[in-house]
């Protein structure tokens, strides 16, 4: 006995059509909700745990208010992270050290992840970041542009740290995370949730994701602030990073040498980083964040972004940036049986004078 086939009437079809328009759009909508509450909610939490903190502080030193910090305890960090650089990763290992080495971790939650502040804002973070006793010694991260303190007369500035990645493996893990997430947070809904488009399918159909605009952001988050350092392939731009990265910031690693990076900075900053090396090359939460789904572009796809004029001067920053850091580490470690060391202090006062009897 055959299946017997009904068919609707063309409007009944057509309301059909539009009846499941309707309700994708009121699921979508109760999304966004959700995704503005979850917002709300993180921003209440983040609220209420500063505001214990503050507390516990001010009840430990009561009466101690008017003595200046200790130089060890006076110290902020900012680690403006470039997306998809092992951001995550490296932030980890801070979140696992604050307690152990007496030091606070604090995530700078930009609207939107912009990473342009507006002007008062601007004013608003440096007085928080150079006036909140509370908080020191402190560890400042998020996906923010480089900020110039001294524009804003403050006495003390903050020590920059970064790290960045060639600029093509950032984009495409930057692209695959945006449609399939990654391992760290699984669940979560991604903006490009359902798009099977490869990386290499996207460069050959010129689509908007993969273009070469979209490599243009370790240069402007190095840069600033400024207007010109969002000028897509700005020449000025790419050499005001440069300035920055080499005046401003006291380290900046590179993600395909991120264990030399940490074991600098423990080197340098015990304070902050005391048992980072080992805490990266035994802990699991350091390597938990990989990106799903991801794969390595063709040689004809990398080819063809390497054609764009953006791609040669976030290459140029990116080649900049490696050779400083390789500079840092020939004099800060050494090689022996295959494992890294760091070297000892290597240098000594003498001939001091006048004499003590």
């Amino acid at each position: 006995m055959g299946l017997t086939r009904i068919m609707m009437p063309p409007r009944i079809q057509l309301l059909a059509v539009l009846a499941f328009g309707v309700v994708m759009l009121l699921i979508e909508n109760q999304i966004q909700k959700l995704d503005e509450s979850r917002a709300k909610l993180e921003r209440t939490i983040a609220r209420h745990e500063v505001a214990e903190v503050e507390q516990r502080h001010s009840e430990d030193s009561r009466g101690w208010e008017q003595q200046p910090l200790a130089e060890k305890d006076d110290m902020v960090i900012i680690y403006n992270r470039v997306p998809k650089t092992a951001s995550t990763s490296f932030t980890n290992i801070a979140y696992d050290l604050c307690g152990k080495n007496r030091f606070h971790v604090l995530h700078i939650n930009t609207t939107k992840n912009n990473p342009v502040m507006s002007l008062q804002d601007q004013a608003r973070f440096v007085r928080n970041v150079t006036s909140w006793r509370q908080m020191k010694p402190a560890f400042y991260h998020g996906h923010v542009a480089y900020l110039d303190f001294s524009k804003y007369g403050v006495k003390g500035k903050p020590m920059y740290i970064n790290v960045v990645r060639d600029p093509v493996e950032r984009l495409v893990s930057y692209y695959y995370f945006l449609r399939f997430g990654d391992d760290y947070r699984p669940g979560l809904r991604r903006r490009k949730q359902g798009d099977k488009k490869t990386f290499d399918e996207c460069v050959s159909s010129g689509g908007s994701d993969c273009a070469p605009e979209k490599l243009w952001l370790q240069i402007p988050f190095f840069c600033g602030h400024h207007s010109e350092c969002w000028n897509v392939g700005s020449r000025w731009a790419l050499e005001q990073a440069k300035y920055n990265l080499v005046n401003e910031y006291l380290l900046v690693g590179v993600t395909e040498e991120l264990e030399d990076f940490i074991m600098i900075l423990e080197a340098t900053l015990p304070r902050f980083f005391k048992g980072a090396t080992e805490l990266y090359r035994t802990g699991k939460r350091s390597h938990l964040r990989k990106t799903t789904e991801k794969k390595p572009p063709t040689k004809e796809t990398i080819t063809k972004l390497q054609q764009s004029n953006i791609w040669k001067i976030e290459n140029e920053f990116y080649e900049f940036a490696l050779e400083q850091f390789q500079f840092v580490r020939a004099h800060a470690v050494r090689e022996k049986d295959g494992e890294l060391y760091v070297l000892a202090q290597n240098f000594f006062y003498e001939k001091i004078y006048p004499k003590v009897n």
